[in-house]
């Protein structure tokens, strides 16, 4: 193979792989205090990731629940919200809301925001 045809194939293959790595990532963690303040605005898309009974033992007021370990149904009815709109995510800890952020990246959400800490550092800082 001719030097020419290495570089050009060499190029190539970068440019495809840059091109995925490149791949925006629409989520932001936000402390305690600048999530208060964002959804605090009117109408936020505000989703609960845990299990319906931690939901039922205490929740941010306006959340919707989604059960992130329901599997079978999150995408689904993920996808009943609007994908130009911010969505703000929280779980107990952080951990299934940043792997949720992470599937609404995914399917194209815009702009995510996670409660750093989750639900705990939300009861912390009250």
């Amino acid at each position: 193979m001719s030097l020419l045809k290495q570089i050009l194939l060499m190029s190539l293959f970068s440019f495809l792989f840059n091109a995925n790595a490149q791949h925006k990532s629409s989520i932001k963690v936000l402390e305690v205090s600048q999530f208060k303040q964002e959804i605090a605005k009117e109408s936020v898309q505000l989703i609960d990731v845990r299990t319906p009974k931690e939901y039922e033992a205490g929740h941010i007021n306006h959340a919707v629940n989604i059960d992130y370990f329901d599997q079978a149904n999150f995408e689904k009815k993920i996808n009943r919200f609007d994908k130009n709109k911010p969505v703000y995510l929280y779980c107990k800890s952080g951990n299934r809301s940043g792997k949720a952020a992470a599937i609404l990246n995914g399917l194209g959400f815009q702009e995510i925001y996670d409660l750093k800490g989750g639900f705990m550092a939300w009861q912390n800082a009250e």
